[in-house]
């Protein structure tokens, strides 16, 4: 068996291809581990498309397991908000959702396997002078004095750390591996830690916990899988991984592969820091559309399919580097370009009063969801004598390159008439605050007769029929393309990251739309009805192409 046709080679296909080709296993098994201490983004998103992609393609299977051995930082909204993002995106697990702490009982009893093989002890040492006694990168470590407990000891105090009888930071079960490891990862480190805190799937059943590098091979172990992937900063890990499998007694024993990790210009990855954007108010919650997370993204109006493309296209490689934002903005660009539908808003309305047409009930013109798309349908447009286009849209002179309306000139209107910009009226502070023009009945669906050319289209919504909206413009949510160097973080934070404009008119079609579903507002950008507002509130997806800030010509 060989991977799909359409999936891009890689190293771990390679691997898969010839361990399937030699026998090695029979059928792929991966699994994704997130911890639920907070919402995933888009660098899980990287991990979701290769492990169940992978999964997928070789007709095998993928598990969902929560890393969940953290009590204190879980919560199950972020068990819920990850089960939700991998639907979204596109995937299904094997069987039952998993858990680490569905298999407590079974780790709790290798740990006691370890202790009386005389590989693991109970330390009383404070966590500071745990640290302290690891040494350096340049110099060894030193063993503890509690290093060389009699087995039955290190037993009994186990079981005690269980009943409860140490407080927190007390005692730790470590295991017996090499103080003078060139690996700081092996030199004895913590498998078990006392932790006082209420599990959201376990209660109060326990008040020990084990830690991430002991618990994720034995639950990959349990699990039969076969590849175990995981980003380059778990490289190190692995000599751990394999240590602890060699020397307990279960049979299964995966093996581990690292990839890297995905960074994005302009934001952070760090659930840490994401959740410190949270908690002190400077994005409105985890799907705030600004943040790289999964259900930032889809309450933006991006799409699973582009999130997936954007996954194939930067590849799985071992070498670190930073994807430019441009490229996951081309995805969502491309899909939608195909496949969103057309509508016209006026972001910065000005009045336009058409003189020469009478006023009668709204003549009702019929515009295309897609310009190349006949089978995407069609959706009544409302003309009438008052309509609004965007203040950018109109100059009292301009030179030959401003394919807009000008006075005296002519401009067609999207989907309907050439008009005409006859004269101007403005308030006191000199704004144009009314436009009027003259219009040519002959123009619907064709040029203007007596060789006139008109090379500019405008948008435009009636003024009588269009609906108020609310609309949000999204800048980077970082200043700085790498943010995580900045010296604090918050200081590289886009004072203009969002701007609301809240005189906004759209047509009246998008009362139906739907939310966090993406529409292109002609000429302006792809936008989407927000999810959580009352109203018709957009929100910004993505300009129509890569030049944020730049007027249009």
């Amino acid at each position: 068996m060989s991977q799909a046709d359409h999936s891009p080679s890689n190293f771990i296909r390679q691997i898969i291809d010839e361990d399937l080709t030699n026998g090695k296993h029979q059928s792929v098994h991966t699994r994704f581990p997130p911890e639920p201490n907070g919402y995933l983004h888009i660098g899980h998103a990287k991990s979701i498309c290769l492990n169940f992609g992978v999964a997928q393609d070789y007709q095998g299977q993928c598990n969902l397991r929560f890393d969940d051995t953290n009590p204190e930082k879980e919560d199950v909204e972020y068990v819920e908000s990850i089960k939700q993002d991998v639907s979204w995106l596109g995937f299904s697990w094997s069987g039952d959702i998993c858990y680490s702490s569905n298999y407590f009982d079974r780790l709790y009893g290798y740990a006691v396997e370890l202790i009386e093989k005389g590989l693991a002890y109970v330390d009383e040492l404070t966590p500071d002078k745990i640290r302290e006694y690891r040494g350096t990168l340049t110099t060894p470590g030193r063993n503890s004095p509690y290093r060389d407990r009699p087995v039955e000891e290190n037993l009994e105090l186990f079981t005690r750390m269980r009943a409860g009888e140490f407080k927190e930071g007390q005692a730790c079960l470590r295991a017996k591996i090499d103080m003078a490891s060139s690996f700081m990862v092996m030199r004895d480190p913590v498998i078990y830690r006392v932790r006082f805190a209420h599990h959201h799937q376990t209660g109060d059943q326990w008040c020990i916990y084990p830690m991430y590098d002991f618990t994720h091979c034995i639950s990959d172990a349990i699990e039969g899988i076969t590849h175990s992937l995981c980003t380059l900063e778990f490289q190190d890990n692995r000599r751990l991984y394999d240590w602890v499998l060699d020397n307990i007694s279960i049979e299964c024993h995966p093996r581990q592969y690292e990839f890297s990790r995905l960074n994005l210009e302009y934001t952070v990855m760090s659930k840490r820091k994401l959740n410190q954007l949270v908690v002190e108010g400077h994005v409105d919650g985890w799907d705030d559309p600004r943040m790289p997370t999964i259900s930032g993204l889809r309450r933006r109006g991006y799409t699973p399919a582009s999130i997936r493309e954007f996954c194939r296209r930067i590849g799985v490689t071992k070498q670190d580097n930073t994807v430019e934002m441009g490229m996951l903005e081309a995805c969502i660009r491309d899909d939608l370009n195909e496949n969103a539908h057309r509508a016209m808003a006026v972001l910065r309305p000005v009045r336009v009063v058409i003189e020469n047409m009478a006023e009668t009930e709204p003549e009702i013109l019929m515009a295309p969801n897609h310009p190349n798309k006949p089978e995407m349908g069609v959706r009544e447009l409302p003309f009438t004598r008052e309509i609004l286009i965007d203040q950018d849209d109109f100059r009292e002179e301009a030179n030959k390159k401003y394919k807009r309306l000008v006075l005296g000139k002519e401009v067609r209107l999207r989907n309907a008439y050439v008009v005409k910009a006859e004269r101007i009226e403005k308030d006191q502070q000199g704004n144009i605050t009314t436009i009027f023009c003259s219009y040519d009945p002959d123009t619907l669906g064709k040029d203007p007769a007596d060789g006139r050319k008109v090379k500019g289209v405008i948008h435009w919504v009636s003024a009588t029929q269009g609906l108020p909206a609310t609309v949000r413009l999204y800048d980077r949510l970082f200043s700085i393309p790498n943010p995580g160097a900045a010296e604090s973080f918050e200081s590289a934070l886009n004072p203009h990251s969002l701007q609301v404009l809240t005189e906004a008119v759209v047509e009246p079609s998008l009362l139906a739309a739907e939310p966090e579903r993406a529409y292109q507002f002609e000429r302006e950008g792809y936008f989407c009805r927000d999810s959580k507002s009352d109203g018709l509130v957009f929100n910004l997806t993505v300009a129509l192409r890569d030049s944020w800030g730049k007027e249009e010509g």
